[in-house]
């Protein structure tokens, strides 16, 4: 990694992949779930009567973890410029329909984080399963 951030609070890939790719002024990240030092601190299904306040942790902890990856890629004085999309991936029971409060609370974040350069396109995505029985995963592109 290169950057002066490679390192700090850097996810642990859990695989054969890297946390985040540069390609020019894009940077690519893996997915990333609610890890903390390469444990899952939340698992899933999200059921079907959940209060998506119960998952608000969970989502930003994987987001701060894309966020981190992405930032992982910076050279000494470069910035992101904006979050392109953002794809929030849910591993919820049938019947769960609150997908996109939950990918607010990632777009929060990242606008927290970022302020208007946090908002980019946004996709919302129920699956059945997640690695390691995560209840979310999130992935970012980004531009320098």
């Amino acid at each position: 990694m290169t950057g002066a951030r490679a390192g700090e609070g850097m996810p642990l890939p859990q695989g054969l992949y890297r946390p985040a790719v540069r390609h020019g002024t894009l940077i690519f990240t893996a997915g990333m779930t609610p890890r903390l030092d390469g444990v899952l601190k939340y698992v899933g299904p999200v059921t079907a009567d959940a209060n998506p306040l119960d998952w608000r942790d969970a989502v930003v902890l994987a987001c701060r973890n894309a966020l981190s990856a992405a930032q992982g890629q910076l050279a000494a004085g470069e910035r992101l410029s904006g979050v392109l999309s953002l794809t929030v991936y849910i591993a919820a029971e049938a019947g769960f329909a609150a997908h996109s409060q939950l990918a607010d609370f990632a777009s929060e974040f990242l606008q927290s984080e970022l302020g208007a350069a946090g908002i980019g396109s946004r996709a919302a995505v129920g699956v059945a399963t997640l690695p390691g029985n995560a209840p979310v995963e999130i992935q970012l592109i980004a531009s320098i």
